[in-house]
């Protein structure tokens, strides 16, 4: 495992109460072929190592740093304070689309449990809520699929800094 940067790097994810591990290792592949500095890994998220992370990310859990806080809430006020936007991934009636968000220097993406989504709390400390938009029957994607479109879409941002 990497450690945590002293220099806080310009993207990050908050990874909230995710129950499967092939999802987590999923979400660290695609942070780390998105550039993302590291992961917040909180509540009920499995850390590595594990057989089952690491059967999904294919050794990027050893790249992509990462740190375990208990409490979601507590990641996302440290991320603020040390100069993060933070910006929720979930559709709901206030959400609007990705594409249109323009981060700022520092922004830190938050998705949350594969059923339930992100609570009320969490969803009212962030800064932004934003949606993928769903052109078919179904109202939602996978979290890792999700967390990683929305990864390379916050990422191309930062291709010519």
């Amino acid at each position: 495992m990497r450690p945590w940067p002293t220099e806080n790097p310009p993207l990050i994810g908050i990874i909230d109460n995710i129950r499967s591990l092939h999802n987590v290792g999923a979400i660290f592949r695609s942070a780390d072929g998105a550039g993302f500095g590291g992961l917040i890994l909180c509540g009920i998220t499995a850390q590595p190592p594990r057989a089952e992370i690491r059967k999904s990310a294919l050794g990027a859990e050893d790249f992509v740093p990462w740190r375990y806080e208990k409490n979601t809430a507590d990641a996302i006020k440290s991320s603020r304070e040390a100069g993060y936007k933070i910006v929720a991934l979930e559709c709901n009636s206030s959400s609007k689309p990705l594409a249109e968000f323009m981060p700022g220097e520092k922004t830190a993406l938050v998705t949350g449990n594969e059923f339930y989504g992100l609570n009320d709390e969490i969803l009212q400390l962030c800064d932004e809520v934003r949606d993928l938009p769903m052109r078919g029957e179904k109202v939602s994607l996978n979290v890792s699929v999700a967390f990683g479109i929305a990864a390379y879409e916050l990422a191309k941002h930062f291709d010519n800094k």
